[in-house]
């Protein structure tokens, strides 16, 4: 049994501003943030595209038109406030485009992929949203115990979810539906962990460097989680043996839709990021055999270990963090070091 649970949302904000996750996470503060209204019709789309999923269809049309009807459900029941009647059918028309999209895209295959795991006869539950997942993680709690005695280790168990899973090859891929991948930065155009990502992913955590990328950095933390989680899954359901991969899909990328005013069209493309090779360390994978990352994985444990003991402190990267992270945080009437910087005299 676990002695503490974290998420993995809460282990990106305190990348973010260790001070905002102890607002949000430890003091429990309630935060005037909300979720913008992008993210809440991409939960729409996604438990349409689940509830489509669930259905069991593998012919494209079939699984279409299984998603659009849920949606059209759900839409119906949606009480977003909009300018006008024309704004409100205008993003309707975005989300039977994006569905579509999906479905042409990646959908059809996945279902196939799901189809596959149901008919081992081995197969749980294989489908959310948010389905969860739990990995665990051991950290010192004492600087003066040995590390490797039990009474100075704490079990600390990590928590994160991810939309369904279906087989592939010889994988099991967990899917996240997201709204977009800009947080995701330098992840975006790189295909494997050597090179510019290992080196962005270390530069971050040198106190001598000014480095702060909370957004990719979290994102390789989150996959580390995820594909640990998805192991335990495979021993869950004894699917055993299988490598795990972890694909995020954006549903709320304007750049890539297309818009016809005339004909009030709307077309556009989905285009999923498979994180498992630019998390992959090729040293670690060769002795596991495991899609796994050492140096990731290390630093995963470390941070949850400053978390567990309470180490709130953001003066070492407090400028980085006053500039990218202050202007949309919620807890920044009541941080210390945001109003000191706000109040201060000079001369």
């Amino acid at each position: 049994m676990s002695d503490r649970r974290l998420s993995v949302g809460a282990i990106e904000s305190y990348l973010r501003c260790p001070r905002r996750y102890e607002f949000a996470h430890v003091q429990e503060l309630h935060s005037d943030e909300a979720d913008s209204p992008s993210t809440d019709r991409v939960d729409l789309l996604r438990r349409a595209i689940c509830d489509g999923l669930r259905t069991g269809e593998t012919d494209p049309d079939s699984l279409e038109s299984a998603v659009i009807e849920r949606l059209s459900t759900l839409w119906s029941e949606y009480d977003e406030r909009f300018h006008s009647r024309a704004q409100r059918e205008f993003e309707r028309r975005v989300l039977d485009a994006t569905a579509r999209a999906y479905v042409d895209a990646v959908g059809a295959a996945h279902a196939s992929g799901l189809a596959k795991l149901r008919n081992t006869g081995r197969a749980g539950e294989l489908v959310g949203p948010d389905l969860p997942l739990s990995s665990t993680v051991s950290v010192s709690t004492s600087s003066s115990a040995p590390s490797d005695a039990d009474d100075s280790l704490r079990s600390v168990a990590l928590e994160s979810a991810v939309d369904y899973v279906y087989g592939e090859g010889s994988s099991l891929v967990g899917v996240r539906f997201v709204p977009t991948i800009d947080s995701l930065g330098l992840l975006r155009y790189r295909s494997s962990w050597e090179g510019d990502v290992e080196t962005l992913f270390a530069d971050h955590f040198d106190p001598d460097d000014s480095t702060f990328e909370p957004g990719p950095v979290g994102a390789l933390l989150e996959t580390a989680v995820v594909l640990d989680g998805l192991r335990e899954l495979c021993d869950r359901l004894g699917l055993e043996g299988r490598t795990c991969r972890y694909l995020l899909i954006p549903l709320a990328d304007r750049s890539q839709n297309s818009v016809n005013w005339v004909s009030e069209t709307v077309e556009t493309t989905v285009e999923g990021i498979d994180l498992t090779d630019i998390f992959i360390d090729h040293h670690t994978f060769g002795m596991t055999h495991e899609h796994r990352n050492g140096t990731i994985e290390n630093r995963l444990a470390t941070v949850v270990e400053q978390l567990v003991s309470g180490s709130f402190d953001p003066s070492r990267q407090w400028d980085q963090i006053e500039s990218e992270s202050c202007p949309d945080c919620g807890y920044a009437v009541c941080c210390p070091e945001y109003l000191s910087q706000e109040v201060r005299f000079d001369g």
